[in-house]
């Protein structure tokens, strides 16, 4: 397989709709890009969970989770599960960010993502980041919206089991929902291993590439 993400990163930005978000469709890769690149700017954006124990527990994760990098997080205080009815609010949110300068990279949900919160604004990314790469993450849970990934990061067990230990250090407020468990994480990092000839990976969906070969087209 191709190697196509950029060689040099200087800035990520990572979308979240709620508090955990980020940390659970891309901690493994936030780590191992992190590490890659010292000093690469972080620039975070949740939509929910402002001024809660979850904005603390985001903004540890997210220090956890992007070492070495210079991190700016921001989150919002919309209303949990109301995201599509605060449109504008979310939209000026992501144009506030895209003033702040191109990223390289964007991490944010995939647009087929079943939760209505995460599928809003996976649906705000491409109008504001119109002509980057951008990266739409999984997240396992009840809705059965799982489909077949275009893009793995491998992730080697050290990694994987480091971010696993990492959502149960910082997300305290989560230990007692079904789905937040070491399987969960986990069972969907070894498929998409099995899936890219890896032990594990995390999987993103791509809407749309384009590649070159040293000559840009006029």
């Amino acid at each position: 397989m191709l190697n196509l993400l950029p060689e040099h990163l200087e800035r990520v930005v990572a979308l979240g709709a709620h508090c955990d978000d980020i940390a659970i469709g891309a901690g493994g890769t936030l780590l191992e890009l992190c590490r890659a690149h010292p000093g690469v700017a972080v620039t975070a954006l949740v939509l929910t969970g402002g001024g809660s124990l979850r904005e603390e527990e985001e903004r540890s994760a997210l220090r956890a989770f992007c070492p070495g990098a210079e991190l700016d997080v921001t989150v919002l205080d919309l209303p949990d599960g109301r995201v599509p009815t605060q449109w504008g609010r979310a939209k000026q949110a992501l144009e506030e960010l895209r003033r702040g300068g191109d990223p390289e990279l964007v991490i944010a949900p995939s647009p087929h993502d079943a939760h209505q919160d995460h599928r809003a604004l996976a649906q705000l990314v491409p109008t504001v980041y119109r002509d980057h790469l951008a990266l739409g993450y999984e997240i396992l849970k009840w809705d059965g919206d799982l489909i077949q990934p275009s893009v793995y990061l491998p992730l080697a067990e050290p990694v994987l089991q480091e971010k696993v230990t990492k959502l149960h250090a910082h997300y305290g407020s989560q230990h007692g929902r079904g789905w937040f468990d070491a399987e969960t994480f986990t069972g969907l990092a070894r498929v998409r291993g099995v899936q890219c000839g890896a032990r594990y990976a995390e999987a993103f969906h791509v809407a749309k590439l384009a590649i070159g070969f040293g000559r840009v087209a006029g």
